[in-house]
């Protein structure tokens, strides 16, 4: 592609690519509901490689080929708006946010001072305050992260600095331990490896049959870290467990550590968005007991990957833990310091997440929020009567928040067919096209795991799930030799 560099406007070439973009993206927004057309249509690398061409070339293509080309990953992307997705916490995104996101791409700025990002370093601070309002936090504050991993690195790191606060200069002194229930995300085990803790030092509790952290066990295991001559320095508790949707027990846990003298950090990546219905509010109850959450508007609340949230219940707190240096002079001046989110994250780079939020928060308001979250838990009590009527069908646990977990089981299978029933029938309808849903461990046997957080699905999807899990499962079934 040919290209006038010294242009100061649009190229002919520009204005027909972006013209044809948009169109695109209209077109996507109005057929994304479409329950005919298969959410996913290509499952394999080879096959991706053979029907699209991937290489760049020295002279470059023309403005026909890119649009070509975004018709390509349109048409074999998977559609995380269509009505029968429900894999993971997310799911397509409302126009407002979506709004947001191009214009964050449109004025490509950063956030790391109030100079370059005036407006959106204001728009972050609204969204930080409500959001810590909402958690109790009233003295809080916060930064937009790089998603709920890094949430947890920066609870992990707050806490360590609250009781070694020495750390930052010369390392982890004192044997530090931390405590994570069995049912926590796996990302707690990377960030303790990121801080040079040591993995072995990160201490599981047993949770319960529900997936809550045994409090019980908590209580056990830090005194014995502490008579084998450890430090404990903080506990995670999770507020929605990846895979059961488990709120652990705030108010016993936060008494704990109050007791132990122990940072307490929550995981509300998932479960967050139940602070803003009062219907739900009570799953997270004793969160203005805690330190530290982190919590993702990209899940429940649908905005675009990635926006996520780290908040802190005492202000300064992040900017003693995430300072540095004078080597940032040329950057971060005395004017306007008290602004400059820069010096409260540990990204300097960071793009502008908070936009699509505000839109979408000024858009529905705090009310649409809990009718929101609402009608999920509704549409996730509905599957739940919905398995328990089917007398193919188990309901693993009862849910506490949108997750549903459920196993085929058929008319007097053994445990291993229905385990193997149940691992095809997840396989066929996502190679179909049909529904994709996560498949996950309980007890070390297999389960589906559709979860409510993509505001295309409703009850008429519902039906259908059941209606094709079963219909597969018995086809399946039937197929088995005969005892």
């Amino acid at each position: 592609m040919v290209r006038d560099e010294y242009n100061d406007g649009l190229s002919a070439e520009d204005r027909v690519l972006l013209e044809g973009t948009f169109t695109r993206i209209l077109d996507y927004l109005v057929s994304k509901n479409d329950r005919e057309v298969p959410l996913a249509t290509i499952h394999s690398a080879k096959d991706l490689y053979d029907v699209m061409d991937l290489s760049v070339s020295d002279s470059g293509v023309d403005v026909e080929t890119l649009l070509a080309d975004i018709d390509a990953y349109l048409q074999h992307s998977v559609k995380t708006s269509h009505p029968h997705f429900m894999n993971p916490f997310w799911g397509g995104p409302p126009v407002s946010s979506l709004a947001g996101e191009i214009i964050s791409a449109l004025t490509n700025t950063s956030m790391y001072t109030f100079e370059i990002a005036p407006v959106a370093t204001l728009i972050e601070q609204e969204m930080i305050n409500v959001m810590a309002k909402f958690a109790g936090y009233d003295n809080g504050e916060g930064t937009f992260t790089s998603g709920g991993s890094n949430g947890n690195l920066m609870g992990l790191l707050c806490a360590r600095d609250h009781k070694f606060p020495d750390a930052k200069f010369s390392g982890f002194t004192g044997n530090p331990v931390a405590f994570v229930s069995v049912e926590s995300h796996y990302s707690v085990e990377v960030a303790a490896n990121t801080l040079g803790m040591g993995t072995d030092n990160l201490i599981a509790v047993e949770s319960d049959d529900q997936g809550r952290m045994n409090v019980a066990d908590l209580q056990a295991k830090i005194s014995e870290q502490k008579a084998a001559g450890k430090t404990p320095f903080c506990v995670i508790a999770t507020s929605g467990t990846t895979v059961k949707g488990a709120f652990d027990p705030l108010p016993e846990i936060a008494d704990i550590c109050e007791r132990e003298e122990i940072w307490l950090h929550i995981d509300a990546a998932w479960g967050g968005a139940a602070l803003l219905s009062p219907t739900t509010r009570n799953l997270m109850q004793g969160i203005e007991h805690s330190h530290s959450l982190c919590w993702d508007p990209h899940k429940m609340m649908g905005v675009p990957l990635i926006c996520s949230v780290f908040l802190v219940n005492q202000s300064g707190i992040l900017k003693d833990v995430c300072s540095h240096s004078n080597s940032a002079h040329y950057l971060l001046h005395k004017k306007n310091a008290e602004l400059d989110t820069g010096r409260m994250s540990l990204q300097c780079g960071r793009r502008v997440d908070a936009l699509k939020l505000w839109l979408a928060w000024r858009s529905v308001g705090n009310q649409g929020w809990a009718e929101k979250i609402e009608n999920y838990m509704s549409l996730a009590a509905y599957l739940t009567k919905q398995v328990k009527q089917e007398p193919t069908l188990e309901l693993v646990l009862e849910p506490q928040f949108t997750n549903v977990c459920v196993r085929y089981t058929g008319h007097n299978l053994s445990s291993q067919s229905q385990d193997d029933i149940t691992n095809q029938i997840r396989s066929e309808m996502f190679e179909r096209g049909k529904f994709m849903v996560t498949k996950a461990l309980i007890d070390h046997r297999p389960i589906l795991r559709p979860v409510i957080a993509n505001s295309a699905v409703d009850q008429k999807s519902l039906d259908k799930f059941i209606l094709e899990i079963t219909t597969i499962g018995a086809r399946m079934a039937a197929e088995l030799p005969p005892k």
